[in-house]
């Protein structure tokens, strides 16, 4: 992969239903998204052109604006398509898309209902981790003792293991 800055690079950017150069696809630092973390995306795959599970990707991208009580103004078709798009314009065969939806700068608030929703896709090269004989051979899978609490859980307390903590 590159060792380009992102926001030096290349290409173009979808953004609010038009391709823009990559270097004009700018936000203002007062968004919600940054600061309330009212933002989704998702990371997809391209291989040999194609990108991986795009249907399930876009799926559950707006899915997630659902979750986070915005609804992303496009159609899934009008994603999937600009995605396509997007592919071919970048000149991208191994790479990765990655489509973001967030509220923006209208106001800065906890309740922002009244923002209006953006949605950007970027992509990139991104060639696979691994070489055409990896890919022939299979990978090794390693899994984690550690599970992530369940989504109606959060630690009051980080849990520090070996660590003693003096009385104040």
């Amino acid at each position: 992969m590159s060792g380009i800055p992102f926001d030096q690079r290349e290409g173009v950017i979808w953004l609010d239903g038009e391709f823009v150069e990559w270097s004009q696809a700018r936000l203002h630092v007062l968004t919600h998204g940054l600061h309330y973390a009212s933002t989704v995306y998702e990371g997809e795959r391209v291989y040999n052109g194609r990108i991986f599970k795009l249907r399930e990707h876009s799926e559950r991208l707006y899915r997630s604006a659902q979750l986070m009580d915005f609804v992303i103004p496009y159609e899934l078709a009008e994603l999937e398509s600009a995605s396509h798009e997007l592919l071919q314009r970048n000149h991208v065969v191994d790479g990765y898309v990655r489509p973001v939806a967030w509220r923006g700068s209208e106001m800065i608030s906890t309740s922002a209902r009244f923002n209006r929703v953006h949605l950007a896709i970027a992509c990139w090269q991104w060639p696979s981790y691994f070489d055409p004989a990896g890919h022939m051979g299979g990978i090794r899978l390693k899994t984690a003792d550690w599970r992530r609490p369940p989504p109606a859980v959060a630690r009051s307390k980080p849990r520090l293991r070996g660590i003693t903590r003096s009385p104040p």
